[in-house]
């Protein structure tokens, strides 16, 4: 360790957010950084600990804990303490294929793990992420990332199916190792919920262009709009490739099941009920044509300009609207912060499960995750705006009501769950329904796996949880291994292991890529 008194000496101070009025008139990032000094006396608060629990994922009681991609934390924060930057990045980029985006949107599972951030030690975790981010775009921004393209080609060529986190992870690791790529991707754009499902003030998509252009310098091919198991046949693919990658995600959306939907219009968009993830694409695809048209003027495009493309193209109206969001999560707060930021009139989040306590329950003690109150940026920008916090808890959909297949309002009621004959139950209270104003009403209630469509051109085995089925060999990222029952098709990131973080899907995505370099070099 650079400063083996740095965590006395130095606090804990985070990037930060802009006040939520402030960040609210734009869909800009919001996390100002801190100056070199002070960045590195942050690097400085790592102790260099015996047992790292930091940077190694494990099972405590059930529950995962560290870093799943098994960053070398300490001697990346080493170097950046030292002002050894393209050290740090040499290191960090070891283990990490895309920092960028695991620096923005990753919950820190290393930090949770951090023994600074014991309670013992009370002065909190050292700023992981932050630094990881910091490391990573002093390396964009000082040249040192160049395109590395392999020596040799192995003569090899593999098809990646989806280009989220986990088929991008997939894709850099299998070039790397001299194999020839080429990506398959259904929308016009690389990223899956990195590019469309996560919003722009949380990850700028000029982010993700700009990886994707360094992939396609170091040689990897990518082939937009190609839908494989509709335009493009899962035959053509496995005549022409040696191996297969599925890495589709999991966004086969979880409905709502309330009296009152049948009787709205088919299409989402023109009955006011949607599920979250294609509300999050539309208005991410309107910042993006408003920013391209505004680009090289220096202009942040207004939230009204986007909001009226919205209209416009999608028929999907905000302004002036009431919004509830059916699911607690990070897409039901993201959904959230859009919303307020696209000026509805009121927004509120429903969630099925109790409030969390506001600190660690006995039974959920250091180094597992914390199942605390939080609150993010969506709610708090809510709280500024209206005045309260958004969130309801234990309480559900019961009824939507309609007009002419246009949802006008909802009839809420609280709910528990009770173990009935030795099963849970959700169970509601009587007494306790409520009718609310509904314009727009988003299903955040998270996913039930794979569209199956895909899987099932390529002939693969479907688990219970909508995923497909892998071979028993052990990885470290999962139970499982990623090979299917197809011979030559693999599988990895939420296809495989259901809906979860963009950590775990690069962890997955890398660690099939190794299993499907050794099927092909034996």
């Amino acid at each position: 360790m650079g400063k083996s008194t740095g965590f006395l000496d130095f606090t804990r101070i985070e990037n930060g957010n802009f006040e939520p009025l402030v960040r609210i008139k734009n869909f800009k990032e919001f996390h100002p950084f801190l100056d070199d000094v002070k960045r590195r006396e942050q690097a400085a608060r790592c102790m260099n600990c015996g047992v790292p629990m930091c940077q190694s994922a494990i099972k405590l009681s059930g529950m995962v804990t560290g870093c799943p991609l098994h960053n070398y934390i300490p001697e990346w924060n080493d170097a950046l303490y030292q002002g050894q930057y393209d050290m740090a990045a040499w290191r960090l980029l070891k283990t990490s294929s895309f920092p960028e985006f695991t620096g923005r949107v990753c919950p820190a599972l290393c930090e949770k793990a951090c023994n600074c951030g014991n309670p013992v030690c009370g002065d909190g975790a050292v700023t992981i992420h932050d630094n990881e981010l910091y490391i990573i775009e002093k390396a964009f921004a000082s040249g040192y990332m160049k395109p590395e393209i392999p020596d040799v080609r192995s003569g090899k060529k593999i098809a990646v199916i989806g280009a989220g986190p986990a088929g991008l992870a997939a894709a850099d690791w299998l070039n790397r190792r001299g194999h020839s790529v080429t990506v398959y991707e259904r929308e016009d754009k690389a990223g899956g919920l990195l590019m469309y499902g996560i919003p722009n003030m949380k990850l700028d998509k000029k982010i993700v262009d700009r990886r994707i252009e360094l992939m396609k310098a170091e040689g990897v091919e990518f082939i937009f709009n190609a839908d494989v198991g509709k335009t493009v046949s899962a035959d053509y693919i496995l005549q022409n490739f040696d191996a297969v990658a599925l890495c589709c995600g999991a966004k086969k959306a979880r409905a709502l099941n309330s009296t009152g939907i049948e009787k709205l219009d088919s299409d989402g968009k023109k009955s006011g009920m949607m599920f979250a993830v294609d509300f999050l694409k539309e208005v991410t695809k309107c910042v993006i044509s408003t920013s391209n048209a505004l680009e090289g003027l220096n202009i942040v495009p207004a939230n009204q300009q986007i909001g009226q493309m919205l209209t416009q193209k999608t028929g999907i109206e905000v302004e002036g609207k009431h919004v509830i969001i059916v699911g607690g999560g990070d897409t039901g707060n993201d959904c959230c912060g859009t919303s307020i930021r696209l000026g509805a009139a009121s927004v509120t989040q429903i969630e099925m499960m109790p409030c969390p306590p506001v600190e660690r329950a006995a039974n959920n003690p250091w180094p597992q995750w914390p199942k605390v109150l939080k609150t993010d940026y969506g709610a708090e920008e809510s709280i500024a705006v209206f005045g309260h916090d958004p969130r309801v808890y234990e309480t559900t959909v019961k009824e939507i009501y309609s007009e002419n297949g246009k949802i006008t309002g909802v009839k809420t009621v609280e709910v528990e769950f009770q173990m009935i004959e030795g099963k849970r139950q959700l169970v509601e209270r009587k007494g306790t329904e409520k009718d609310l104003p509904c314009d727009l009403l988003l299903v955040a209630a998270g996913f039930v796996g794979c569209e199956e469509y895909t899987a099932k051109a390529f002939g693969t085995e479907l688990g219970p949880r909508g995923t497909i089925v892998s071979s028993s060999k052990a990885n470290f990222s999962s139970e499982t291994g990623y090979k299917s029952s197809v011979e030559k098709v693999f599988t990895a990131g939420d296809m495989h292991r259901g809906q979860s973080l963009v950590v775990w899907a690069i962890a997955e995505g890398r660690e099939c890529a190794t299993e499907i370099d050794e099927f092909l070099m034996k």
